[in-house]
């Protein structure tokens, strides 16, 4: 059995997400740090107590769920849980994996999503970007329907959309302008496809209108002391797996405002024979969507108490 690690993106957080885990040391200590890293109001409070509204906010979102992700994976650790031979995240997931794998201390990554959600949030004034759920089209017919879509109706002008999340096969993340991405979901369901749903969010994630919010990464991740991940990770942007320092923060910076590319990651695990995904945080959303890249994996999930007791039978 070859086991990866995977973490989730936004998308997945709930109020009361860690009740079930806090009171284990080595988790408080991890809250602990992570309230001390952002300063009040408290992020462990806004977890618990804040309506699902101000957690929903990407400046709450972000250090919320990396906390998460990495409050199972210490509890999964001090249950004596084996490591695995990969970790990789989905779009901010792949912070949480960075700091699995000892390239990124708690403090400096809650504080470093902190300032990308604030700098992606900042990149593009709210209505003008948005992003749509393409689901039943092959990627080729999604990348068509963008590019049908750019041209404004009536002008010579044009708007960005492009597909920025391929997330599994039939299931493609568009993202953009409003009006394009308004455009490319009726050109998609021209194409044949099932549903083109427009996704409650406030900014055109992994977009190229992103790449202010990458500029402000760049700048930060430059006085950021990064380390060689102890354990190997395959990123968004590339698929690749990088140990320089340098590359990674190249990475990170690009991840801003370039596809994520799911369905080649799993596929590439697939190929150095995992044949076992453990999804880590709140949520099943990886889960799902590996369960459509490769069928035949075992797939678990270590997101409360009860989870993490179950998972952890599995690996006696």
């Amino acid at each position: 059995m070859s086991v990866a690690f995977v973490f989730p993106g936004q998308g997945s957080q709930a109020v009361g997400m860690l009740s079930s885990l806090t009171g284990r040391p080595e988790v408080d200590d991890l809250v602990r740090r992570a309230d001390a890293a952002l300063g009040e109001p408290a992020l462990s409070k806004v977890i618990a107590e804040s309506p699902a509204e101000e957690l929903a906010l990407t400046t709450w979102t972000q250090p919320a769920m990396l906390l998460a992700g990495m409050a199972c994976l210490a509890a999964w650790r001090a249950e004596g849980g084996p490591e695995p031979a990969f970790v990789a995240g989905h779009s901010l997931g792949e912070y949480t994996a960075l700091v699995a794998a000892g390239s990124l201390d708690i403090d400096t990554a809650i504080r470093l999503v902190r300032l990308r959600a604030q700098a992606m949030q900042e990149a593009v004034p709210v209505g003008t970007g948005g992003m749509a759920a393409i689901l039943g089209l092959s990627d080729a017919d999604v990348q068509a329907a963008c590019d049908e879509a750019r041209p404004v109706p009536d002008t010579d002008r044009l708007e960005e959309v492009a597909a920025v999340n391929f997330n599994a096969p039939g299931q493609v993340v568009i993202a953009g302008h409003a009006g394009a991405v308004e455009r490319a979901c009726a050109a998609a369901q021209a194409r044949g496809a099932r549903r083109a749903k427009p996704l409650p969010v406030s900014a055109p994630f992994h977009s190229v209108l992103l790449r202010p919010a990458g500029d402000v990464l760049q700048r930060a991740l430059a006085d950021v002391d990064l380390k060689a991940p102890s354990i190997p990770l395959i990123n968004n942007v590339d698929v690749a797996i990088e140990t320089d320092p340098a590359r990674i923060r190249d990475a990170l910076v690009r991840q801003a405002w370039h596809p994520v590319r799911w369905v080649e990651l799993i596929q590439k695990l697939a190929d150095q024979g995992v044949d076992h995904f453990v999804e880590f945080g709140p949520g099943k959303v990886l889960t799902g969507l590996i369960k459509r890249i490769a069928p035949q994996a075992q797939l678990d999930n270590v997101f409360d108490a009860a989870s993490l007791q179950s998972t952890l039978a599995k690996f006696s």
